[in-house]
């Protein structure tokens, strides 16, 4: 098992910091919401919640991948403004969670609540070389929505 070093960044009012995986087989570290009280994200608004801890992780060959909660995301309409936040080896600084609410009603952040997940993973670093041309492959250079479809004609819309 790897092992990240978690720091707390202690908030007056505001519950100790847990990050924790709620089952066995999860994938991700439960962050809470470090806060002193609640507060509201209006419609269409971002958010800016910290969650009251700093990583160490294991070193460059690892990255902290930050998701929404799908509950939050899927019954609330609450998910992270940046889609997935990354977490770089050399970061020190607080995790804090870009909340935006997507749907229409206000949403409600409490103290201690769940609000994202902390997924650590290794990271294949690569060396960048510049080529005039790429290799061929049978799907070659078609786009959105073009796998599963049968046979892509040169020429088409995909």
């Amino acid at each position: 098992m790897i092992e990240i070093k978690v720091k707390r960044i202690e908030r007056a009012g505001a519950p100790p910091a847990e990050p924790a995986y709620q089952t066995p087989g999860a994938a991700g570290l439960d962050l809470q919401a470090a806060l002193s009280a609640p507060v509201e994200i209006r419609p269409g608004e971002v958010l800016r919640v910290p969650t009251g801890i700093a990583v160490e992780l294991p070193g460059p060959d690892f990255v902290g991948l930050v998701f929404a909660r799908s509950g939050l995301a899927s019954r609330d309409c609450v998910a992270l403004a940046n889609g997935v936040g990354v977490i770089d080896s050399d970061y020190r600084g607080e995790i804090q969670i870009p909340l935006y609410n997507f749907g229409v009603r206000p949403r409600r952040i409490e103290p201690g609540e769940r609000i994202a997940q902390l997924v650590v993973t290794p990271v294949c670093r690569v060396q960048v070389r510049y080529v005039a041309e790429l290799g061929s492959t049978e799907r070659g250079e078609a786009g959105f929505g073009s796998t599963g479809r049968g046979p892509v004609i040169k020429g088409e819309d995909p």
